[in-house]
């Protein structure tokens, strides 16, 4: 191949940039004294060429090759001191993946190649390993990214009116019978009409995907013959993974969220800016280490040969450079403006609000996403937690953001489990916890409120299992304190009492996530018990373990698919459930009816002393009826064992209770009617939802969701 002519570029932007002639190509590395362009054959095999990159401005390298284009592999290598005492890693032996890649093409292949130091030196990382590492590397893809979205339009549910469902790419897909076969675990499988059908008769309105961000297999994993399932384990910010695509990357994934917004369902990314798949010392240099070590991580004040890791992963991205935080804005930016996502999950927040001196919630992430225009409008949940020192942030975000309520998790495990002392808690929790989130001009939508997610038992396990069984990993992991009970047997079990009861704490557990203020999120399969076998912690697990099993459905398993999409349609019909303001305790609209009243089980109001009865596992939630509105509505819990009879609220003479549910049997016809000040039967380990209805011979044909 003839040597092309490399023009001096610009500096901005970064990364790869094709201009309908030829690629401007644009590296940040304050550290670095030279930058080689490497060009590879489309097999990605064969290195065609080094170019220096000729021009260096404001610490970005760059050039332009005016014959480059779309489809052409590359890859950096960057030149500068190998000082891990002082923080600097470079090794021009290694072929880096550009932090701005668009696309990758082929997989990383472990071998000791990978890594700047020598594997097995007694210096360890201060030594220096002189192998090519190209052949083991994937390769960047320069992209066109011209594509037609036609009249696409985000669906923009309001907060209020938000159902999340965390599903995984590949583990939703892959044993699909619609999907075929060559589509099954790709952005393409999850666009085929079978699975948006599901998606829009059970009545979400946004899918939130675990991360699609590229990643790799951790070394240790493919040595046991697993693999990263998860994909919390960055390796590129720009590039949709390849094991999830069928096709062209950009394109199919665009395609998908086309699909999705066609269908109106919102598309959500887990992403994680937190840390990156290069690990701690000993990790690979794949790319952030080779380009700049000093600059891209948090390194230890006392010794930057070490990282400073509150992620528990190895190392922790240095939000605090401006060139970092650059990274990570453009990569947001990039999501929406040309993917088209509506909003972001980010894996360990926390970490991203770490300043010099610990965590900000007016840390200059923080403040840079909140001025950003583009990301102005898009959903934002925080996962409010790292593992460093004072990493525990439930309720300190910043206004704008949602997040993650593991509060509301527990307690309603606990609860449910028959925990004593744990009706003022959940009282919290059913009313968005406004104990942490109610400050600021913050809304209710800022608890996102689940019972289970992809990091835990699924809820069929929640209720089969007392602790994890996580064999399957080879190792020990996941939690050991689930708060969860297997109903009187650990695991799989044929006696129908004991299945009975697990159907029941399920449909418990749904019809509290799902009728709580805050935004539900359910975790996919959770609808129709899909079981992880007890495995707590299935990162590695990218088999059946993980996978939704479509096929083989129970009665069971319909019944409860049934009540969740009864639940949900509930939800969104009634404002009552999703109220845009946190409870008061005031009148609604000028009525002596209360926004919330709580009821004890004998139909007086709660007083001070019955929260603290420590026995007491039985409460009233009464929803009153603002104006235009249904209602009003009672919520009635029991988590003792034995019925009890709860006298309901009382009602005017034309007025009766309509069962709308009872988790009891999954009776959901609103069929039943019971008189005001009558004693409702509730069935011990039950959960009853009653309207008040004018008695008319159609009230329930008028008021079934």
């Amino acid at each position: 191949m003839a040597s092309p002519r490399v023009w001096p570029g610009t500096p901005y932007p970064l990364g790869a940039t094709w201009d309908g002639a030829g690629v401007n190509f644009a590296l940040f590395s304050a550290h670095a004294t030279k930058v080689e362009l490497c060009l590879f054959d489309p097999s990605g095999r064969r290195e065609l060429e080094r170019l220096a990159l000729p021009e260096y401005t404001d610490e970005v390298w760059h050039g332009y090759l005016p014959d480059a284009h779309p489809g052409q592999l590359y890859g950096y290598r960057v030149h500068g001191p190998y000082d891990p005492q002082h923080g600097h890693r470079f090794n021009p032996n290694k072929l880096l993946i550009d932090p701005y890649a668009k696309a990758l093409h082929g997989h990383l292949h472990w071998h000791d190649a990978a890594f700047g130091y020598r594997v097995g030196s007694a210096r360890g990382d201060l030594s220096f390993d002189r192998r090519d590492s190209a052949a083991v590397m994937p390769k960047c893809r320069v992209i066109d990214p011209a594509f037609s979205w036609g009249d696409d339009r985000p669906p923009a549910w309001p907060w209020d009116q938000t159902i999340l469902y965390e599903a995984h790419v590949r583990g939703f897909t892959q044993r699909h019978p619609a999907v075929p076969e060559a589509l099954r675990g790709t952005f393409a499988g999850l666009a085929h009409p079978a699975v948006i059908d599901h998606l829009t008769t059970l009545g979400i309105t946004t899918i939130e995907l675990l991360p699609v961000h590229a990643f790799i297999d951790d070394r240790h994993l493919t040595q046991k013959g697993l693999r990263n399932f998860w994909g919390y384990n960055t390796v590129a910010f720009f590039a949709p993974e390849l094991r999830y695509l069928s096709d062209i990357g950009h394109i199919e994934f665009r395609t998908t969220v086309r699909k999705l917004h066609e269908a109106g369902i919102e598309v959500v990314l887990d992403v994680v800016y937190n840390h990156t798949a290069e690990g701690n010392q000993l990790g690979p240099t794949l790319s952030f280490r080779g380009v700049d070590n000093a600059s891209y991580y948090r390194l230890s004040p006392e010794n930057p040969r070490y990282y400073f890791d509150v992620t528990g992963c190895g190392n922790a991205l240095n939000l605090s450079h401006p060139r970092v935080l650059q990274l990570v804005m453009d990569s947001l930016r990039y999501w929406v403006s040309e993917m088209h996502v509506d909003g972001f999950r980010f894996d360990l927040a926390s970490t991203l609000g770490r300043e010099t001196n610990g965590f900000d919630n007016g840390a200059g992430f923080f403040d840079a996403v909140r001025q950003d225009p583009v990301l102005a409008h898009v959903k934002l949940i925080a996962e409010p937690w790292d593992l460093g020192e004072g990493g525990y942030r439930v309720g300190g975000f910043p206004p704008g953001w949602s997040e993650w309520n593991d509060k509301f998790r527990d307690t309603v495990r606990q609860y449910w489990r028959g925990d004593e002392g744990k009706l003022a808690d959940l009282a919290s929790r059913l009313t968005a916890s406004a104990d942490h989130y109610n400050h600021h001009g913050r809304r209710p939508w800022a608890s996102v409120n689940l019972v289970t997610a992809h990091d835990g038992f699924t809820l069929d396990d929640l209720v089969s299992y007392d602790a994890p069984h996580n064999e399957a990993n080879q190792e020990n992991g996941g939690h050991a304190d689930n708060k969860s009970w297997n109903s009187g047997f650990e695991g799989p079990t044929d006696d129908p009492a004991i299945a009975a009861l697990r159907q029941q704490n399920k449909r418990n557990m749904l019809a509290t996530l799902l009728l709580s203020q805050g935004v539900p999120m359910l975790l996919a399969g959770d609808e129709f018990g899909r079981s992880q076998r007890g495995n707590n912690n299935a990162y590695c697990q990218d088999n059946d373990i993980s996978w939704l099993d479509w096929d083989g459905w129970s009665e069971a398993d319909w019944a409860l698919l049934a009540f969740a999409r009864r639940l949900i349609a509930l939800r969104r019909r009634h404002p009552a459930f999703r109220r845009p303001r946190f409870f008061t305790g005031a009148p609604l609209d000028g009525k002596a009816q209360k926004d919330v009243t709580w009821l004890s089980p004998e139909g007086h109001e709660m007083t001070p002393e019955d929260w603290t009865l420590g026995y007491a596992r039985c409460v009233g939630m009464l929803l009153g009826a603002a104006h235009g509105e249904a209602g009003p509505f009672v919520l009635l819990m029991n988590a003792h064992h034995d019925t009890l009879p709860f006298t309901l609220p009382p009602a005017p003479p034309d007025v009766a209770w309509l069962r709308l549910i009872d988790s009891y049997d999954g009776r959901n016809d609103g069929a039943a009617t019971f008189a005001g000040a009558e004693a409702y039967s509730l069935a011990g380990r039950s959960f009853a939802l009653l309207q008040a209805t004018p008695r008319t011979a159609d009230h329930v044909a008028r008021t079934a969701p």
